[in-house]
């Protein structure tokens, strides 16, 4: 007789073991499937975390070699042990992915190591890591399968000259040239790592600049820091092709007008973004429909098209972010158990892990106008702030957007040092509605960066007083 579970998760990433986590402590008996041998999904083994650890180890060896002078710090030669910087990554990922297995245990989730795929009728299959199969059944199934790199034809993967954000984080050596394909996030963030290594770095992007979805003053602000860095962008230019040999790879390019040429690369790396991982799940027989944009479509409720069956994180709408992937899995689970979970999918942050680090929340300015709302902009630099001065990282400014009448935060923008932290408190501004006054009335200490995010509300009303 089939193991019976009250909720079956089929993926273990952020969204899949958070969301297991949440039902287990609700009384819900629960299992989870990963068809790794280790658990936390794409983010903890080979996205987030490692290229995390691979970015602040870069930037420390960026630092000893541009910034310690200005600190009365003298050095001697200095060397890069790319194994040895490698292992130090690879043990942060042991760690968390350890970390989560135990949070498994401690929450007496069982855990099932191989394949799951749909039957219909409440069931699963499960192809175990030592070939058997066994069909598990539960009163809810939870598909959190997450996502792959997208492919594109005529760029062939080879996992060493051709590669994606996979390998990306695994090089055992410096590339002279790294051609990146794409000025989204992960190329970006992977660009700035071999960049800061010593790799001259290309970036080939399809479209007019920089984040087009983003408001457009702040993606220029990065465009113009990354170019200060040493990366040389190819706007508008279209991919049409890539060949690999022992010496490297060419990619073959299209400018706007027309005329194609050539780029010499050690590494190329593809990073157009990702897609829904859901090939061979069993969508069709159980009966789970799609979308156009050929995500999993779900309700309100993360219900799919059939019952008992849902769906959260990569897999269905909405941005391809690990904690957006987590707060849907605690929701799911809160309304499994009864209980009323929601999502505010107005306040989800976005960051770009470079150096300086971008984040926003909510509206831009170009977004505000199309849609016809008034509003108000306070700014502030980093420049004047005492600790950015203290820090020598006095790069970058924070835009706070608020409604002309009501002055509630419409939108929120860091481009600054540690702005994946300043975030967080304009997120909850938003969450609840704030106003600029709000945050601009709130004490924030001093000397801190954050004093740039308060300084930016007051300049909404234009009272700033450091401006």
């Amino acid at each position: 007789m089939a193991e019976q579970y009250d909720v079956l998760v089929i993926g273990s990433g952020p969204g899949g073991y958070v969301g297991a986590i949440r039902a287990a402590q609700l009384g819900l008996k629960t299992g989870i499937i990963e068809k790794r041998k280790t658990l936390g999904g794409t983010c903890l083994n080979v996205g987030c975390i490692p290229s995390k650890a691979l970015l602040d180890s870069s930037e420390e060896y960026h630092k000893v070699l541009h910034k310690t002078d200005i600190h009365g710090i003298g050095v001697g030669k200095v060397t890069l042990d790319l194994n040895k910087l490698m292992e130090r990554k690879n043990t942060i990922v042991k760690e968390v992915t350890d970390g989560v297995d135990y949070l498994m245990k401690k929450n007496k989730i069982t855990r099932y190591e191989g394949f799951g795929k749909l039957l219909g009728g409440g069931q699963v299959e499960v192809a175990l890591a030592d070939g058997k199969k066994e069909v598990l059944s539960a009163k809810h199934i939870v598909l959190a399968t997450g996502s792959v790199p997208i492919d594109i034809p005529g760029l062939p993967v080879d996992g060493k000259t051709i590669i994606t954000s996979d390998h990306a984080i695994d090089l055992r050596s410096v590339p002279k040239k790294l051609v990146v394909i794409g000025a989204g996030v992960i190329g970006l963030e992977l660009g700035s790592v071999w960049g800061r290594l010593g790799a001259e770095v290309t970036v080939v992007e399809l479209l007019p600049g920089l984040l087009p979805t983003v408001d457009r003053s702040f993606g220029s602000l990065l465009q113009r820091s990354l170019e200060s860095q040493g990366f040389n962008f190819l706007f508008e230019h279209k991919v049409l092709g890539a060949t690999a040999s022992k010496s490297g790879a060419k990619v073959k390019i299209a400018a706007p007008d027309g005329k194609e040429s050539e780029l010499d690369a050690d590494v190329v790396l593809v990073a157009v973004g990702r897609k829904p991982f859901i090939d061979g799940i069993g969508l069709e027989a159980a009966g789970v429909q799609l979308t156009e944009r050929k995500r999993i479509k779900v309700d309100s409720h993360f219900q799919t098209s059939a019952a008992g069956i849902y769906a959260i994180g990569d897999v269905i709408d909405g941005p391809m972010l690990a904690h957006k992937a987590e707060e849907e899995g605690v929701a799911l689970a809160e309304l499994l158990a009864g209980q009323s979970g929601h999502v505010n999918y107005a306040a989800v942050p976005s960051i770009i892990y470079t150096w300086p680090e971008m984040a926003w929340v909510g509206k831009g300015e170009e977004e505000l106008k199309a849609a016809g709302v008034e509003y108000k902009v306070g700014k502030s630099l980093f420049k004047p702030n005492a600790r950015a001065k203290a820090m020598n990282e006095a790069e970058g400014q924070v835009k706070i957007l608020a409604d002309k009448k009501t002055d509630k935060v419409l939108g929120a923008f860091v481009f600054g040092p540690r702005a994946s932290d300043m975030i967080a408190e304009l997120a909850v501004a938003v969450e609840f509605g704030a106003s600029s006054e709000d945050i601009a009335r709130s004490f924030h200490a001093h000397p801190t960066l954050s004093e740039v995010v308060k300084e930016a509300a007051m300049a909404v009303d234009k009272w700033a007083i450091h401006a």
